[in-house]
């Protein structure tokens, strides 16, 4: 990527529509509008006009919106070109201006620009991605607090914090015969251990911020004609699973996004579980327990007209009552008394996945269990993603050797060592890392030449 060159791309979907917008940024973006030789482009207003190609040739009816830089989405001078959603005629012009010098944008380049103009910083670059992602209105919120910057708001803080005891610490390195003062190493710990519990405050809504960002895996399982794919066509609204009064239909695991209230599940069939007639009904239930590995919550759904089953052992591991809905489905035929034993300790609803008697009180169950898993995310007031929680833990680490350093005594630079560790993980989450702001509070508090 080079940063001197003016880009362009569709910032619309693919495919036929009433509208396209095409973005341009860098220096030659004015010059693709319909504004006269000489004449500063009219910034923030929207002009109509004709797109006229190299030769002077009109190819569209569009809409010029200009942007001059840096008050504009990239930090440069930005165009933006609304046209008719025709793909042929989108690559017209997209073709006319790769020839006039705009060439095609490389994927989350004008989002890249925006963090190399300081625009936002990366955890807020991030949170455009997740924005565009979100499928459930908790997902949309989470996004829009990280893209208004309170991430970044609360990494600034401790790593200001930080960068003062950095620059405390330091004063020492030149003078190793002078020891740090009990009194500066106590108020050094608090510190330490203040910023680590406000990391670690943040770090553990990294699980909760991951069920948010990917939609919590719920699992349907259970063994062969049980109804699990008729229960996962009646949760959805359509038919997304092949149903046969046949047992063993489902041979290969399905998955698809259920909106639940403010949240989003991702709703997994499998293959039933049971001896198996076939090497490919063995393997869809080896794949069934590979993914059952990987969820964080399971619905079992039993016949209830048939004597309660005998479940793999390797599933019932991993499906502990505290993770798992037990739907006994079939109500719509009479009951058997022993339907539901050996799952006395489990949370039990019965439903009809024929005629959805009882789908109500099992989607508020789901609900309530979500809201449990993704509980962390609302304590905090934002959740963080899996590298920031994974820089947070990185610097938590750091901060734990710097406090050891200190309280055992070691060499005032294997503290601020660690220290800076800190300090350079709290720079990824945001993308800064800048050793100029030590070095300024240092100078500031010490006369270092005297």
């Amino acid at each position: 990527m080079r940063n001197s060159d003016t880009i362009a791309a569709v910032g619309t979907p693919p495919g036929e529509s009433a509208l396209a917008v095409i973005r341009i940024s860098g220096p030659l973006a004015a010059r693709f509008g319909p504004w006269q030789p000489g004449v500063p482009p009219p910034a923030r207003r929207v002009v109509r006009g004709s797109y006229r190609d190299r030769s002077g040739r009109a190819v569209d009816d569009v809409l010029f919106t200009y942007f001059a830089g840096p008050a504009s989405y990239t930090g440069e001078d930005v165009l933006e070109i609304s046209c008719h959603g025709n793909p042929f005629l989108i690559h017209r012009i997209l073709d006319d201006l790769a020839e006039r010098g705009a060439r095609s944008a490389e994927p989350g380049e004008f989002t890249r620009r925006a963090f190399l103009a300081g625009k936002m910083d990366l955890s807020q670059a991030e949170a455009v991605m997740d924005l565009i992602r979100a499928r459930s209105d908790r997902a949309l919120d989470n996004a829009r607090r990280l893209l208004r910057g309170e991430l970044g708001h609360r990494i600034s803080a401790l790593t200001a914090r930080l960068t003062g005891l950095v620059a405390s610490v330091e004063a020492y390195i030149d003078f190793p015969e002078e020891d740090l003062p009990e009194e500066s190493v106590t108020h050094h710990l608090e510190v330490i251990r203040a910023v680590r519990a406000e990391a670690g405050r943040l770090a553990r809504t990294g699980e909760a911020g991951r069920l948010l960002r990917d939609g919590v895996p719920v699992l349907l399982a259970g063994v062969p004609n049980a109804g699990k794919s008729s229960l996962l066509n009646r949760l959805l609204g359509f038919e997304r699973a092949l149903v046969s009064p046949e047992p063993g239909t489902t041979r290969d695991f399905l998955e698809e996004p259920l909106p639940l209230g403010r949240n989003c599940i991702r709703i997994i069939d499998t293959a039933g579980l049971g001896p198996a007639r076939d090497g490919l009904e063995r393997s869809g239930m080896e794949r069934t327990l590979a993914k059952a590995a990987e969820a964080d919550l399971f619905l079992l759904v039993l016949d209830g007209s048939l004597p309660s089953p005998t479940l793999p052992a390797e599933l019932t591991a991993l499906a502990r009552p505290e993770k798992t809905l037990v739907a006994v489905n079939k109500t719509d035929l009479p009951p058997h008394p022993a339907a539901e034993r050996g799952f006395e300790g489990y949370e039990r609803l019965r439903v009809s996945a024929l005629t959805g008697a009882g789908l109500d009180a099992l989607e508020t169950a789901l609900g309530r269990r979500i809201a449990l898993l993704t509980a962390g995310a609302g304590e905090e007031g934002v959740a963080v993603s899996q590298r920031h929680a994974q820089a947070l833990e990185a610097a938590m680490a750091a901060l734990d050797r710097a406090a050891r350093c200190l309280d055992e005594g070691e060499p005032a630079e294997l503290a601020a060592s660690e220290l800076r560790e800190a300090l350079h993980q709290f720079g990824e989450i945001v993308g800064r890392v800048d050793q100029e702001e030590i070095l300024d509070v240092l100078f500031s508090r010490f006369c270092i030449g005297k």
